[in-house]
């Protein structure tokens, strides 16, 4: 395995690759990642070791919404027990991946602590709460400061884990240097992602721009609500899907040959 650098231009195709995929089978796409939401919600709301629980997880049910991108891609259809490939890869496996997600569990405590040092710790009590920032936070300007800390120090801890969990998977890398090697491989192709990030913004205000006119043709401020909801978590759906593919353009292994498959190319 060695890390290859992409184009620019290859985060347009791992969005173009994400959206592809998730048509080829959108049914059991769309099943797998709501199946990931419910596990996500169902641990958090265990007493007292909810939240700790749902990071454990985390890199687990992450990497169980990759593998399904990849035998959608492949032309299979990807069954529930996809969903389940780290727990169905041996027991060391399954310790690696939790030990991963302990790890991302303290990360993000340090994240939260750093933003309770501007506002007391508001912005950080309704994040872990699940709930919006409120009208009174977005106008206090020490909650401000604690958002913008929160942007700057969550980038990196998701760098760090983007590619972590399908290299402790797919390549049996220890996970602390998965972290490492996740975090190396985005910032040498820093451009390709951020291409990526962009398009999947433009993507979301593209449907929200097109909910707005729908809601004001049809003069039914109801509408938007209707479409909003399931047409968000269709494009959550499919940034996920495409995830694999940047950690598939990112890492070469020897059979992958000198030229990697960043064009397109199944």
């Amino acid at each position: 395995m060695k890390l290859h650098i992409v184009p620019a231009r290859t985060g347009i195709t791992w969005v173009k690759l994400g959206i592809r995929t998730f048509f080829r089978q959108p049914l059991a796409l769309s099943g797998l990642f709501f199946m990931f939401l419910a596990v996500m919600s169902l641990a958090s709301m265990v007493p007292v070791i909810g939240l700790g629980l749902a990071m454990a997880l985390l890199p687990a049910c992450t990497l169980g919404l990759m593998a399904a991108s990849k035998e959608a891609h492949a032309g299979n259809f990807p069954m529930p027990m996809v969903f389940l490939s780290a727990f169905r890869a041996g027991r060391q496996q399954l310790r690696a991946m939790l030990t991963l997600g302990v790890m991302y569990g303290i990360g993000l405590a340090v994240v939260m602590g750093i933003t309770a040092l501007f506002d007391d710790g508001r912005f950080a009590a309704s994040y872990l709460a699940g709930s919006a920032p409120s009208i009174d936070m977005a106008r206090d300007p020490d909650s401000r400061s604690a958002m913008m800390a929160f942007l700057l120090l969550q980038l990196p801890l998701s760098l760090m884990f983007w590619h972590a969990p399908a290299l402790v998977h797919w390549h049996q890398v220890p996970p602390l240097k998965s972290v490492f090697f996740s975090l190396v491989a985005c910032l040498r192709n820093l451009l390709a992602f951020t291409v990526f990030g962009l398009m999947w913004i433009g993507i979301t205000m593209l449907l929200i721009v097109a909910i707005s006119l729908l809601t004001g043709i049809l003069g039914n401020p109801q509408v938007a609500g209707v479409v909003l909801l399931p047409g968000t978590l269709m494009i959550a759906a499919m940034i996920f899907t495409s995830t694999y593919f940047s950690f598939r353009d990112c890492f070469l292994t020897e059979d992958d040959g000198a030229t990697p498959p960043a064009s397109g190319a199944p």
